[in-house]
């Protein structure tokens, strides 16, 4: 089932409210304020609370974020704040989970799917894209298509 996307006022509040509003305190209502966030740096608790919301185990978010699982047990024990690249990448693949999970209704028709080959994407499965540069934009695109009754 396609559902269709709230504002991108309420997009981007629910995003705040998944991260934490404890730790991102600006207010975000475009990609761009990403970045700004992104060179203060932001608290490495982000990763937790990403991580329990879409139900994901600590390899797989260390994974998409190419560093080994114990340094992100470290970042999070330490209270770390995320240097630019890697907040600016959280940032994007929370949004893009947030996103996905608009589009199909529920987190667990979109995690399937993230699992599923797609022909869009030459073959691969879309969650092997998140964690390359550049894989989350292509996602997000396809995710449109769908949302827009494209056939992808």
């Amino acid at each position: 089932m396609i559902v269709e996307k709230e504002s991108t006022t309420e997009h981007y509040r629910k995003l705040i409210d998944i991260l934490g509003k404890k730790y991102i305190s600006s207010m975000v209502e475009n990609p761009f304020d990403f970045i700004h966030l992104a060179n203060k740096g932001i608290d490495a608790a982000v990763l937790k609370n990403f991580r329990i919301y879409f139900d994901l185990p600590k390899n797989s978010v260390a994974h998409m974020l190419n560093i080994s699982e114990p340094t992100l047990y470290r970042w999070t024990k330490a209270n770390k704040r995320l240097d630019r690249n890697f907040s600016v990448k959280l940032f994007e693949i929370a949004d893009l989970f947030l996103y996905g999970t608009e589009v199909f209704g529920d987190k667990e028709n979109f995690f399937k799917w993230l699992k599923l080959p797609n022909n869009a994407l030459g073959g691969l499965e879309p969650q092997e894209l998140v964690e390359i540069p550049g894989g989350v934009s292509k996602v997000k695109d396809i995710l449109g298509r769908i949302e827009h009754g494209v056939y992808s």
